[in-house]
């Protein structure tokens, strides 16, 4: 995600005690009459909460979003941004922390009604709904959305593709444009405009949660235009798009058909959103500093920033230190050879100095020293280590066995990072130095976020080609539960020809089938163990190395109000109502 995606919030560590506390400037007035609140205010309650309309909020990334398609897209910041102008059925509270992980009815009028053990569910529009063209929103526009982003992966294959997998007869369906019928999936019923049925070939308990995915936010068919879709989106949600500049730029104005009367979430302060893309990192910094703009990504404030921001008191009171079930990891690939024998791959997971790692991250303020899969705020974590080393700094020796285990000397392969990630980038380097001293050398390869899936990392063809063996990666739960978290990066079925992020290319029968044994349990204590359960096998067949838990720096503008850190979209600020102290 999501990836974030991905929770509770906790602190770490010596860096979490240099951020928590009061300092002379928690009491600070600021030149907009608003008060720092201090270090960590966001993940404890909402910041310079207002309803004062007006103003222009902006957001800036350095790279491009997959897409702002809320069908095609898979990063918890668009996720989380998509929710102005998407909605979907059910989506999650303005909260702080893990109250922001309760799930509420969006476009739905209440929660998903269960039947026949799990199967069965549906759900009951709100009435009122409109599009911006003043258009009724109805079931059929849901049924839709849903069957264009799961079921035309040759057209848009961004997302995650959950319905595909748990729908009766979905795999067969070939979606809606190769299907010229209106009659769609047969599983999806739409008994009248405000009703919509789901048939599930399996129990799926946590099928609220799978709903408030932006993939059930409203699609008119008569509008919908494939992959070129994201040039002209009708919104459902409070705000809808002026302009949108293809790598450049996109406005969001007031949507003048959204009805307050039907959504008790949104309250539609700022007068303009402006989205930014490709914008010098640095830049980001300053200008979030400045007050003027917020990090889109929420990656958080830049290592080159970062040492100024801490030392300063009366910047670190505008920062927010926090994780939200997020993981950093390097996927091996278990399908290219050597790779493909565990014991190579056991090789990688002895080498790594993952000490190294996490200061080429930013030291423990961006994350704590990882040893499983499931991070500490994921329901079925269970605090283990199968390649534990002395301080975590790696071991030459017993790589250098498993290496010879394998029948190899030494391993020639590469290694991807995202270009746009400094960060991930220099965390890459200190793997390439960690495991050319076992004699495995690895070359770095840079990617773009936006394609990283798509061309690049989540194509496993090209990765076969061009002999990717390793591949950076960070994940957040898709919702906060064990499956939330491991159905995409470990499921079998989650390999895909193209945006991919099983990028192991992990397929072990074991665990396809404990995660569909998971997903079918009614008690949660014994659904969590079958996490665990899952975490351990992974870790056995070594085809990931966890590198941190990722912890998040978020630098606080002072001029926005609502600021409120989230753990349902890994810790970023929730957007949907951030507005704007001053014009």
């Amino acid at each position: 995600m999501r990836r974030s995606a991905l929770a509770a919030i906790a602190a770490i560590g010596s860096a979490s005690l240099f951020l928590s506390g009061c300092s002379k400037a928690d009491d600070n007035t600021n030149d907009n009459g608003t008060k720092s609140a201090g270090a960590n205010a966001a993940t404890k309650g909402v910041v310079n909460a207002s309803d004062k309309k007006g103003g222009t909020v902006t957001y800036e990334m350095s790279d491009v979003p997959d897409s702002f398609d809320p069908g095609n897209t898979y990063y918890a910041y668009m996720y989380n941004l998509s929710r102005l102008y998407a909605r979907p059925l059910m989506t999650f509270k303005p909260g702080p922390g893990d109250e922001g992980n309760t799930l509420v009815p969006d476009l739905a009028a209440s929660k998903g009604q269960p039947s026949d053990g799990g199967k069965t569910w549906t759900y009951k529009l709100r009435t009122g709904l409109k599009y911006e063209d003043g258009t009724p929103i109805t079931s059929k526009d849901v049924k839709y959305a849903v069957e264009r982003s799961n079921f035309a992966r040759d057209v848009l294959s961004l997302g995650p593709n959950y319905f595909q997998q748990f729908m009766a007869g979905g795999d067969k369906y070939k979606g809606p444009y190769k299907d010229k019928s209106d009659k769609g999936l047969s599983s999806i019923e739409t008994p009248d405009d405000t009703t919509i049925v789901f048939h599930l070939k399996q129990a799926f308990q946590e099928f609220d949660y799978l709903v408030a995915t932006p993939q059930t936010a409203p699609v008119p068919k008569a509008k919908d235009t494939g992959v070129d879709y994201v040039k002209h989106i009708v919104s459902s949600g409070s705000y809808k798009f002026q302009s949108y500049e293809d790598g450049k730029q996109a406005v969001l104005v007031r949507n003048e058909n959204w009805d307050a009367k039907t959504d008790p979430l949104r309250k539609q302060l700022p007068d303009k959103i402006v989205v930014k893309l490709k914008v010098n990192p640095e830049t980001i910094d300053q200008d979030v500093m400045a007050g003027t703009a917020i990090d889109l990504v929420g990656t958080g404030v830049q290592a080159s920033t970062q040492a100024e921001v801490l030392t300063d008191p009366d910047k670190k009171a505008g920062t927010d230190n926090t994780y939200g079930g997020r993981l950093v990891y390097l996927a091996i690939n278990s399908k290219l050879k050597p790779f493909d024998k565990p014991e190579c791959r056991k090789a990688v997971q002895y080498a790594i100095d993952k000490v190294s790692v996490q200061t080429a991250e930013g030291g423990p303020v961006r994350g704590e020293i990882a040893s499983t899969v499931l991070p500490p705020d994921i329901p079925g974590y269970a605090k283990a280590d199968a390649y534990a080393t002395k301080d975590s700094k790696g071991d030459i020796a017993k790589a250098k066995d498993q290496l010879k285990a394998c029948g190899q000397t030494s391993i020639s392969t590469n290694i991807t990072a995202r270009s746009d990630r400094p960060q991930e980038i220099d965390a890459a380097t200190a793997i390439i130095n960690s495991l050319k001293k076992v004699g495995i050398n690895a070359s770095l390869k840079q990617y773009p976020s936006g394609k990283y899936f798509t061309d690049y990392a989540g194509v496993p063809k090209f990765t076969q080609k061009q002999n990717i063996g390793l591949m950076m990666m960070q994940w957040g739960a898709d919702w906060p539960s064990g499956y939330g978290f491991l159905q995409q990066i470990l499921n079998g079925k989650a390999i895909s020809q193209s945006g991919s992020t099983n990028l192991s290319q992990y397929d072990s029968k074991e665990v396809n089938d404990l995660l569909g044994k998971a997903i079918a349990t009614q008690d949660t204590s014994e659904r969590n163990s079958l996490y665990t359960q899952i975490d351990k096998k992974t870790m056995d067949d070594a085809v990931l190395v966890p590198l941190t838990y990722f912890k998040v720096l978020l630098g606080r503008p002072q001029n926005y109000t609502n600021l409120v850190s989230t753990a349902a979209f890994s810790g970023q600020y929730d957007y949907l109502n951030i507005g704007v102290a001053s014009k």
